[in-house]
């Protein structure tokens, strides 16, 4: 398939999805900073689209669960690229603003609303949370929350739902991954990175290339077959290696490296770009912004993302998978967290951990304009730093 027809096909895939974010997110997202209810929370508001300086914690109400939903006392946060798509408003129909970023967490169950059957107080409980979940508290229907293994820490509950999911998706539910077969990913450093190299070892004699920036690679140069420098040409080392090329290729980053990436790729074989198609106008279809909505758009999927879940957890308790974990960050260090993963500074999954102090000099920075604020969309706006920008990390 030819990408411009992958384009296509990616744009009609995310029209009904992405109207379904804006319709639900912009309902949420209007009484995102009300402050009527007895009780509040601590949350983190994105107050407008645009840099860092956007984003501050505040105090608003406590929502409280409806039919068919569970209340979650919130302990960890996933963060993931898609995040800072969403606070530059680069995704088609963003929602109104104020609202409270976030799509996985992972927690406690407090309370239940009516007609909800499966959980108890008290549970242990990853979920996930169409906006919202950046908060001390959250309320998101039964089918989006899972019970999570006793030996799985709520860190990395809140590393695994999304990125997991996705590359378990790609690899097995389009891709088809069997035995024998070879794997390019790119990013093998990030979240979605990790999963996939990992996933990719629960299959026998699976080859993996992978690309990450050069410092990344003692770190995870055990997770993947052969590692490569991202910014020199690994297109032909890995036709040394493997001549006829291989047969899926992830992509997450886009611009010139979809032409490599085809270009390696063997007859028949899967591509799957996973990435913003264009960082600079905002367009950006893609397989991930799809995969995120699997669980929110029509209540069949319900029933495909339990069973994904269901398979993956039981790999985490054979030990086979394990959520890489890069840093634990305070909501009042959320800047200071996705500056890191502008910077791709993480080597797994960053976390905000809703009950962690911030550090001092971090903390008197929480509700000003952050040294990357005004700078950063400037930055930002640097085409060829856009273009390689893996889409979620």
């Amino acid at each position: 398939m030819k990408p411009t027809d992958m384009a296509k096909e990616g744009a009609e895939m995310m029209e009904e999805t992405e109207h379904m974010i804006e319709k639900n997110g912009a309902k949420e997202a209007e009484n995102a900073v009300s402050s009527g209810g007895a009780k509040e929370m601590r949350a983190v508001i994105l107050a407008g689209f645009g840099g860092l300086n956007k984003l501050r914690v505040t105090k608003k109400a406590m929502p409280e669960p409806q039919e068919g939903e569970v209340k979650i006392r919130v302990k960890a946060c996933g963060l993931n690229f898609l995040d800072l798509m969403v606070r530059q408003g680069n995704i088609d129909n963003p929602p109104k603003t104020p609202l409270v970023p976030g799509f996985e967490c992972s927690g406690i169950v407090e309370a239940m609303g009516e007609n909800t059957k499966g959980f108890e107080i008290g549970d242990r409980v990853m979920a996930f949370v169409n906006y919202n979940a950046w908060a001390e508290v959250v309320c998101t229907p039964l089918n989006c929350v899972y019970k999570i293994p006793d030996e799985m820490t709520f860190p990395e509950a809140a590393a695994f739902s999304v990125n997991f999911v996705a590359a378990y998706m790609m690899l097995f539910e389009v891709a088809n991954l069997r035995d024998g077969m070879s794997v390019l990913v790119h990013s093998a450093g990030g979240g979605v990175g990790q999963a996939v190299a990992q996933l990719c070892s629960t299959v026998p004699n699976v080859t993996v290339f992978g690309t990450a920036s050069s410092f990344k690679h003692d770190a995870i140069k055990d997770s993947v077959t052969h590692l490569f420098d991202r910014n020199l040409d690994y297109v032909q080392e890995v036709k040394k290696i493997s001549p006829e090329g291989v047969d899926i290729v992830l992509d997450c980053l886009c611009g010139e490296n979809t032409g490599k990436g085809l270009g390696l790729l063997k007859p028949l074989g899967t591509y799957i770009l996973y990435g913003s198609s264009n960082m600079v106008t905002g367009e950006t279809k893609s397989f991930f912004s799809f995969a995120k909505s699997w669980w929110q758009v029509e209540k069949g999927r319900y029933g495909l993302v339990r069973t994904v879940v269901e398979k993956l957890m039981a790999l985490y308790s054979q030990k086979k998978i394990k959520p890489l974990v890069d840093s634990l960050w305070a909501l009042e260090e959320v800047k200071e967290a996705m500056q890191r993963i502008h910077d791709r500074g993480n080597i797994g999954k960053l976390i905000l951990d809703v009950e962690k102090s911030p550090t001092p000099l971090m903390a008197s920075d929480s509700t000003e304009t952050s040294e990357a604020g005004e700078e950063e969309e400037e930055h930002e706006g640097d085409i060829d730093n856009k273009e390689r920008m893996p889409f979620i990390q």
